[in-house]
């Protein structure tokens, strides 16, 4: 009789960790397949930043040469802040 219950307690067990393996194999699946679609949407967000940030740059290093108030209120906003320790 004992034997019975823990066979028992055991197979339930088993059921469990095997549903719940079957679960999350199913969900890296979408998980994965969710990355890969969203992964190039990413890269090309990552290039226009890396493209506006440079434009900044640019009209930051040609206002230090032209001296604008105009410019430098625009840019104020646009300008990194350093990270706070």
């Amino acid at each position: 009789m004992k034997s019975e219950m823990t066979n028992t307690v055991l197979n339930l067990v088993l059921a469990v960790l095997v549903i719940s393996g079957v679960f999350f194999a199913l969900w890296t699946i979408q998980r994965t397949r969710e990355f890969r679609e969203l992964n190039p949407v990413a890269v090309q967000a990552n290039a226009k930043l890396m493209m506006m940030q440079s434009f900044v740059n640019d009209v930051n290093a040609y206002n230090n040469q032209v001296k604008s108030p105009e410019i430098t209120r625009m840019l104020q906003p646009l300008m990194t802040k350093p990270a706070a320790h």
